[in-house]
């Protein structure tokens, strides 16, 4: 049987009537517990009467209908409502308001919450953000009785915003957070607004990799909003924790007078990356490069060169190569990460490297770059100096379309939007 859905929005602002039919009271709002349960139970209603907005127990109501509910008990044993620590006024909490959606890592709008009679309790069980919600909401009971469960996102599966109640300070739990993607991430911040952002990001603060992680997806506009917030010595710490480049970029952006206090709180060798890649024009290879990647000595064998990627700190998408140099550290071959997966063991690298390897120089502009990897259907390639004699650093296909990209396309294309 399937089950059977009560809107808030059906009885909300409803009558409360006694025992004989005779209304008593309007409903104002229903108190739920939020607590280890998935679905909160609701544990009373917010009744206005008399000018006074009264607590009405659940156990006092008789029956919870569409259009209306029934108190059974005495008026005078009802008292003025006071919100206790960890209730939820479900209408005014919840309703228009912005909740995570943790299955598909968006946010979303509850434009109806959900409850339900499950075995003698009432929870609430889910709630809705497409329009039919909204649309429900505007004719009410003329829509029928049915709810279907189709577009009701179950609640176990979201989390609210509760920076709005009394004396509450806004908190997401980290454990949810940890699972998504930290592009995900991102994405829920940027389509927050700037308290609910601040949320996130002082959240996914309990792992420092994963915040860094989330600094680097998060637009510039975001980055500058939120880095402005913290110290030098905070912002220091969190530059030395992203990718030498993305550090690099978010610098160049900061006001000149706080760049060298920032540059001089990161760790080393950190910050000697960073100085090197700002010497470069930021849309250029140089600007653009990883310094971290994984090489090996061409006279190493094949198990001895996966040993170096698996030991390599660079970032998983340069180590789809190894770089191969020879005794006097000259770029001489590269070995895409599937060739070295299926080359036997105890091969040379000599014998299963690409020689005379493409390779960009870091004065390249992104065109320049674009060509060459798409030529030679790259997604890492080397950037060596001019003579050919080191290997500078490293760029992936990531960073490459993150600028020819346009500017703001993760939001047109909705990608960073609240789901309504």
């Amino acid at each position: 049987m399937p089950l059977e859905l009560l809107p808030l929005s059906s009885i909300i602002h409803r009558p409360l009537v006694d025992r004989d039919g005779e209304r008593i009271g309007r409903i104002q709002d229903v108190v739920a517990r939020l607590g280890a349960t998935a679905h909160p139970p609701a544990v009373g209603v917010v009744v206005r009467i008399d000018g006074r907005d009264l607590f009405v127990p659940i156990r006092k109501i008789a029956s919870l209908e569409r259009g209306r509910a029934r108190f059974e008990g005495r008026r005078a044993d009802l008292g003025r409502f006071e919100r206790r620590p960890g209730e939820l006024l479900l209408s005014e909490d919840l309703h228009a308001r912005h909740l995570i959606n943790f299955v598909r890592g968006r946010l979303i709008t509850a434009n109806e919450i959900e409850l339900a009679n499950l075995d003698g309790t009432w929870e609430v069980v889910g709630v809705e953000a497409g329009r039919r919600a909204w649309v429900r909401r505007m004719l009410g009971n003329r829509l029928g009785s049915k709810v279907s469960t189709r577009h009701v996102v179950d609640f176990a599966q979201i989390e609210p915003f509760v920076s709005h109640l009394p004396s509450a300070k806004l908190r997401i739990p980290y454990r949810r957070l940890s699972k998504l993607h930290p592009a995900q991430i991102a994405d829920l911040v940027e389509a927050a607004s700037h308290e609910e952002g601040e949320a996130i990001i002082e959240a996914v603060g309990l792992d420092r990799e994963l915040e860094a992680d989330v600094f680097e997806e998060l637009d510039m506009v975001h980055q500058l909003e939120f880095i402005e917030q913290r110290s030098d010595l905070e912002a220091g710490r969190l530059l030395s924790r992203m990718a030498p480049d993305d550090a690099a970029d978010l610098i160049s952006e900061i006001d000149q007078e706080r760049r060298l206090p920032l540059l001089e709180n990161m760790a080393e060798p950190q910050q000697r990356k960073v100085r090197n890649l700002l010497s470069y024009p930021a849309e250029s290879a140089g600007g653009l490069m990883s310094p971290d990647y994984a090489a090996a000595n061409a006279s190493v064998t094949v198990e001895a060169a996966l040993d170096v990627i698996r030991n390599a700190s660079a970032p998983i998408e340069a180590l789809n190569a190894l770089f191969v140099v020879d005794h006097d550290g000259r770029l001489v071959g590269t070995i895409p990460l599937a060739v070295l997966v299926r080359a036997r063991p105890t091969a040379k690298v000599v014998d299963v490297m690409r020689a005379d390897p493409a390779h960009v120089h870091p004065h390249w502009d992104v065109h320049r770059i674009a060509r060459t990897m798409s030529d030679f259907n790259l997604t890492v390639v080397p950037v060596v100096d001019e003579d050919h004699a080191n290997v500078l650093g490293v760029l992936t296909v990531d960073d490459l379309l993150e600028l020819l990209l346009p500017q703001g396309w993760r939001r047109d294309f909705g990608l960073t939007a609240v789901e309504e």
